[in-house]
């Protein structure tokens, strides 16, 4: 059976989890937040998950950091729209504490991820004959330039 790559990543389970448990707590919203807060929080919740899944996919190392960053986005989106639902009393400061660690884990695994992309794509690249690192690239606008005396 073939398994795709993101599926091997624990970031990738804890991220399904926390669908998983955005799914669970939202359940109980008011019925008139279906289609508001609870959509927001459930699609902003699976996205992470998604990212990790589609970035893992790219065969371009920085497009695969920049899909976790936009996981790692999507996550914090998602505590926002816990952090408003406990304003309107959906849900309790508990609850909200009681993600944290969750939240606090899944975000640090998302990060060191991303850094490990970033830091096997500066390593290929730097091998690269044809990159040039664009810190390392100075810019003379006005030396040496043809007709202009300056």
């Amino acid at each position: 059976m073939f398994i795709f790559p993101f599926e091997k990543l624990e970031v990738h389970r804890l991220a399904l989890d926390f669908a998983d448990m955005i799914y669970d707590l939202t359940d109980d919203f008011p019925k008139e937040e279906k289609y508001g807060m609870v959509s927001q929080a459930r699609r902003s919740g699976a996205s992470v998950a998604a990212n990790i899944a589609e970035g893992s996919a790219r065969i371009s190392l920085k497009e695969q950091a920049r899909y976790s960053e936009i996981a790692f986005g999507s996550l914090a989106e998602t505590f926002n729209h816990l952090l408003a639902a406990q304003r309107r009393n959906y849900i309790s400061k508990v609850q909200i504490d009681s993600l944290r660690p969750s939240i606090f884990k899944l975000s640090n695994k998302i990060n060191a991820l991303r850094r490990s992309q970033i830091k096997r794509y500066s390593k290929k690249n730097s091998h690269d004959p044809h990159f040039t690192k664009e810190e390392k690239t100075k810019y003379h606008l006005t030396k040496n330039l043809p007709g202009l005396n300056l």
